[in-house]
């Protein structure tokens, strides 16, 4: 009789703090493989292509979870938020409390933040791969709830990073114009603009003057490429 194929311990604690027992573990040592360490350097045998499908299950559960939680919010507050939770601090962050620096597989020094971002997107790839989106979509609800917490920091970092990005470049302070309000008092919207000496203008909505200002600061940062938009699905 022969005997049990010994487990990979690693790995089984890992899935344990996903939350996912993989029916194929090959495809989460593979998502935990940098391009460092692959054999024979075959493309295939990094977590690269895991990781590009996991950015993509990230920002669709993500945008899913803040449409859930946040019904009444509008477009430019939810795509700001998106920007918010699915950038590569977060994703590092949420590595860390899984202790992927300890399981992935790399030549040289250990993972820094951006490796670390990279392989949790892969995860969620490999998780999409091995169970399909409910399954991933589930481990990214569990993991990211808790930084729907932080979005008014989010808020305020659009209108502060397009004013480092602005005196950067020396340019003049961003201003914010006022252009319109519709609507009755109880649920106005007002439409800001933001200009900037030398730079095409950009406009935001929100229910508020202050949500208005952070819309279009976002709308010129993802336009001049500051900030990159979330890819939904």
């Amino acid at each position: 009789m022969s005997l049990p194929k010994p487990r990979n311990t690693a790995l089984d604690q890992l899935s344990a703090r996903l939350g996912h027992e993989f029916s194929d573990p090959a495809l989460l040592k593979l998502a935990l493989t940098h391009s460092s360490a692959r054999a024979g350097g075959r493309s295939n045998e990094d977590n690269e292509r895991l990781e590009f499908l996991g950015d993509r299950v990230l920002g669709l559960a993500v945008a899913e979870l803040l449409a859930d939680s946040f019904p009444k919010a509008r477009e430019g507050e939810l795509a700001l938020w998106l920007n918010h939770l699915v950038r590569a601090e977060t994703c590092a962050e949420v590595a860390q409390s899984w202790d992927l620096g300890g399981v992935i597989r790399m030549t040289g020094s250990k993972a820094n933040s951006g490796i670390l971002a990279n392989a949790c997107e892969a995860v969620l790839g490999a998780i999409f791969i091995d169970a399909g989106y409910e399954a991933a979509r589930a481990v990214v609800r569990r993991m990211w709830e808790q930084y729907l917490g932080d979005l008014d920091v989010a808020a305020r970092s659009a209108k502060s990073t397009l004013q480092e990005w602005a005196q950067g470049r020396g340019l003049a302070l961003p201003r914010y114009l006022e252009v319109a309000r519709e609507g009755p008092d109880h649920v106005p919207l007002f439409t800001v603009e933001v200009q900037i000496d030398g730079v095409a203008p950009e406009r935001g909505q929100g229910e508020n003057k202050r949500a208005a200002e952070q819309a279009a600061a976002l709308a010129m940062l993802l336009r001049e490429g500051v900030w990159q938009a979330p890819v939904d699905g």
